[in-house]
């Protein structure tokens, strides 16, 4: 019983640390709490983030338990650091509100959250169908492939729902400028996709006829 009291107290603290660090990185930067647009970003994030470990601990615990791991018995290959810089993109909305390099009207804020939210959504409906998906890859003991839902129609739905929040997140967050630093997470997800195609192909039986039956990586009759 303990064990398991442990074990939800993880579960919890895990999104909740998450939060506090995202709160401080883009809260801190703008030097105020009163700036709107990081609000309502903030609450999307905490919200969904609360509901995944709520929902989670109820239907599929042992999930959350594996994406708490952050070491795996093999991980792809690490992605040049260049392109993570791709955090810039929390860290200058509020640099831009303190100095006020930008004027993002209030509509294209609230459109970019709603984009924001449509791709945490997504991301979910993602957990949902493959309780194998996870950041740190790894190919699992029995590990089956999911062929339904969202990867019926591309490989790598979890990354198109990072790449619609983390492309959107400067627009939300009232800044033009990082917009810029935002793009990189384009080139850094191709070139991690592709480093876990080769790890997927060699150690996950069937993926090869997976992909000749689903030709799309990450967005539609595009890649």
């Amino acid at each position: 019983m303990e064990k398991i009291e442990h074990s939800k107290l993880k579960a919890y603290m895990f999104p909740i640390v998450m939060i506090l660090v995202m709160g401080l990185v883009i809260f801190l930067p703008a030097g105020t709490l009163r700036y709107w647009q990081a609000w309502i970003y903030l609450t999307i994030f905490a919200v969904l983030s609360l509901f995944i470990t709520i929902y989670f601990q109820k239907r599929n615990p042992e999930f959350l338990a594996r994406r708490r791991r952050v070491k795996d018995q093999e991980s792809v290959r690490k992605t040049s650091a260049f392109f993570n810089l791709s955090f810039l993109a929390y860290i200058i909305p509020g640099f831009d509100f303190r100095y006020h390099w930008s004027s993002v009207p209030v509509w294209l804020v609230i459109a970019a959250n709603l984009m924001v939210f449509a791709g945490y959504v997504f991301i979910i409906v993602v957990f949902k169908e493959n309780s194998y998906a996870s950041a740190n890859l790894q190919v699992e003991e029995n590990q089956q492939i999911i062929s339904t839902g969202p990867y019926g129609v591309i490989r790598h739905p979890m990354y198109t729902g990072l790449l619609m929040m983390i492309l959107f997140a400067p627009l939300a967050l009232g800044s033009y400028w990082a917009v810029l630093p935002a793009l990189l997470y384009i080139l850094w997800t191709v070139i991690r996709i592709k480093n876990e195609e080769e790890m997927l192909l060699r150690d996950l039986p069937g993926y090869r006829e997976y992909c000749a039956k689903t030709p799309y990586r990450l967005i539609p009759s595009v890649w």
